[in-house]
């Protein structure tokens, strides 16, 4: 049986961090009444969600050619 190849997964995980921290500090900022941090925040919040899907859609398409690169060596 072969074994699968290792794909580092670190940016979903940084990713998630990312989107929890600036969920936290768009709470910390309302209630802080601090307009410049909840739009960086807010920000933050609004580039980790996409960060996440990206890289979760590069390990699916990566997992998609091995597929078809053990199809392709198996016809051979």
């Amino acid at each position: 049986m072969e074994k699968k190849k290792l794909r580092c997964p670190i940016g979903i995980p940084a990713g998630i961090i990312a989107a929890l921290i600036g969920l936290t500090s768009i709470v910390i900022n309302i209630i802080n009444f601090n307009c410049l941090g909840l739009i960086t925040s807010i920000a933050l919040l609004l580039i980790a969600m996409p960060f996440v899907r990206i890289i979760m859609m590069v390990h699916s398409a990566n997992d998609r050619l091995d597929a078809l690169e053990s199809k392709l060596q198996d016809k051979n």
